[in-house]
């Protein structure tokens, strides 16, 4: 009886090598096909393009669906990795469902990282890691941000090392929202202070760093110097290319004026 079972398991195995060998010499004849050149720079127009309607969040997740569909782990492209991370960061700030901010900020912090492993000598990748991470952080303070602070300080002090005036001088409104953020364990608002003035230095424009300088004069007892900020802010003629986020900056400002002023 053991001596049928053990031919009976035998014949099994011969008859079934053959299929398993078949199998894979088939899977090794057609592999995936890579993304032309051409397709991938295709796609990065269109949702360039996609992307300064943002107004509408459905143009922005078309933007993020169509460079997904280019995405190739084996053959990675470093615009589009970081271009991936900077949509999904806008999507997943403005988005009202919580559980699509946080898997496309999640997604976004992942395409960043990549970015700035790839090339390392970019500020791309590095900043649009670090601003998704700052967002998932603003989410989840106490799950994601206490553990998020070090790893969005390196990323960002990256950026200022490779090219200060990058994304209109963010890196230093970033850096000195981190010291905002965690007074309670161990930021300086003075310094957020300096992180911000050096930032107006080099992008006088930028709306968000104003807003957030007045916040800061706000914290160290500067009272003047915020309202300065606030009202210089207010009169500011809008980038066309950041409408949605100039909206919320001037908001912002009135609220502000509203509840100090």
């Amino acid at each position: 009886m053991k001596t049928r079972n053990l031919y009976i398991l035998i014949t099994i195995v011969i008859t079934s090598w053959p299929l398993v060998s078949c199998s894979s010499k088939q899977a090794a004849s057609n592999p995936v096909e890579r993304v032309s050149p051409e397709a991938i720079n295709q796609t990065l127009i269109e949702s360039e393009t996609l992307f300064k309607q943002r107004d509408d969040l459905e143009k922005l997740r078309t933007a993020i669906k169509s460079l997904g569909s280019v995405r190739d782990p084996n053959h990675r492209n470093y615009q589009v990795e970081w271009s991936f991370a900077k949509y999904s960061y806008f999507l997943g700030k403005f988005s009202t469902n919580e559980e699509e901010s946080t898997a496309v900020l999640e997604d976004g912090r992942d395409a960043g990282k990549i970015a700035s492993r790839m090339e390392p000598q970019k500020p791309d990748g590095y900043f649009w890691y670090a601003a998704n991470l700052g967002e998932l952080s603003k989410r989840s303070p106490i799950t994601v941000g206490l553990r998020s602070v070090g790893d969005i300080k390196e990323s960002m002090n990256k950026v200022l090392e490779l090219q200060p005036d990058y994304q209109g001088a963010s890196a230093y409104d970033a850096l000195a929202q981190v010291e905002l953020k965690t007074r309670l364990k161990g930021g300086d608002a003075q310094k957020a202070v300096e992180l911000l003035e050096k930032g107006v230095e080099l992008a006088p424009e930028n709306t968000n760093i104003r807003l957030h300088l007045a916040e800061a004069y706000l914290a160290v007892k500067r009272d003047a110097d915020a309202r300065k900020q606030l009202d210089h802010l207010l009169q500011m003629k809008p980038d066309p290319e950041y409408m949605p986020e100039y909206r919320e900056c001037i908001e912002s400002a009135k609220k502000l004026l509203k509840s100090n002023f």
